[in-house]
């Protein structure tokens, strides 16, 4: 009697893998076409709330600077592959006229060249969210006599339903790669991180563009 009780368990428990193996769901395949509506589209935006930048000197732990105003204007269009480059920064500002950017050192000024790429590698359908990053990124920053430069690339996702681009540096993503008269505040190697919120919008309208990622 035992050996059929061994039989009929060891069959069970195959035919319950593989129910688990034909139930598990197909991991999805990364987007190859991405759909900018409308394409192309020239876009601008302000912050949606303070730009936070951190030179950081150790992980965590640097020097904060806010900005309570900022702005950028490029484009968005249509694209294939994977990555893909389906937008342009044109023009990106870190303060404005009489609300420049300010920390424990006194105010900062900002000088980013452009333009920037919008780098789009991964779509969520279900959220409406495209994840990718800002490259190219090259900005040169001065306080006092220190000058300093970095270059790099910054996290970046895009959410159709509201339009906002938001952006998530990380350490290492955007390090010093140059400086003159900053000494140990802002050391070749050090990082950059931008934290902030931009709004986009199709220029000179309301209409909110949208990106959508798809693998025909």
């Amino acid at each position: 009697m035992k050996k059929p009780i061994r039989k009929r368990g060891v069959a069970a428990g195959a035919a319950a893998a593989a129910f688990v193996l034909a139930a598990a769901p197909a991991s999805a395949a990364p987007s190859t076409v991405w759909t900018v509506g409308p394409s192309p589209v020239g876009v601008s935006a302000t912050n949606s709330a303070n730009v936070v930048v951190l030179i950081e000197l150790v992980e965590d732990n640097g020097i904060a600077v806010t900005c309570s105003r900022s702005s950028l204007s490029g484009g968005l269009r249509s694209a294939t592959g994977n990555p893909a480059t389906v937008g342009t920064v044109d023009s990106f500002a870190f303060g404005a006229s009489g609300a420049p950017c300010s920390s424990v050192l006194g105010t900062m000024s900002f000088a980013p060249t452009t333009p920037w790429t919008f780098v789009a590698r991964d779509h969520d359908a279900s959220t409406g969210v495209t994840a990718g990053h800002l490259g190219d990124v090259d900005i040169r920053v001065t306080w006092g006599a220190c000058v300093f430069r970095v270059r790099g690339t910054i996290p970046a996702t895009y959410t159709n339903a509201t339009g906002r681009l938001a952006l998530a540096g990380t350490t290492g993503g955007l390090p010093v790669v140059s400086q003159t008269n900053c000494g140990a505040s802002a050391p070749v190697g050090a990082s950059l991180i931008v934290k902030a919120g931009y709004l986009l919008k199709k220029t000179g309208t309301a209409t909110v563009p949208t990106i959508v990622g798809s693998h025909p």
